[in-house]
């Protein structure tokens, strides 16, 4: 069986394009997740300092806060950093590079 071989110069062309956004895609899923990651830290570190002063300092929070809440406290900021700050790269990035192309574009 033949390969579908891109003969026309339009269809090279829209081939370019496709892989155009295609690697434009994948930039900016990565930029999101690099500044997912980093939220999700500074979320940790920023979460797990009080949840484990508060443990040890209030009567309330050591009689009531076993390990594992401790944890789940911790891991469900960190997870929700990662998550809001990916998704709003995404979409920054996204936003930042579909206008580029219309002004390309139009000059």
């Amino acid at each position: 069986m033949a390969k579908n071989v891109a003969e026309s110069p339009l269809e090279r062309n829209n081939l370019a394009s496709l892989d155009n956004k295609l690697a434009m895609a994948k930039r900016c899923s990565h930029e999101g997740v690099i500044a997912g990651a980093k939220a999700a830290v500074v979320a940790t570190i920023a979460t797990a300092i009080p949840t484990m002063a508060s443990v040890r300092m209030l009567p309330w929070a050591r009689a009531n806060l076993n390990h594992t809440a401790q944890a789940l406290i911790i891991t469900t900021v960190a997870g929700a950093a990662y998550f809001i700050v990916a998704d709003k790269t995404v979409l920054a990035t996204a936003r930042r590079n579909s206008f580029g192309q219309i002004s390309n574009n139009e000059a």
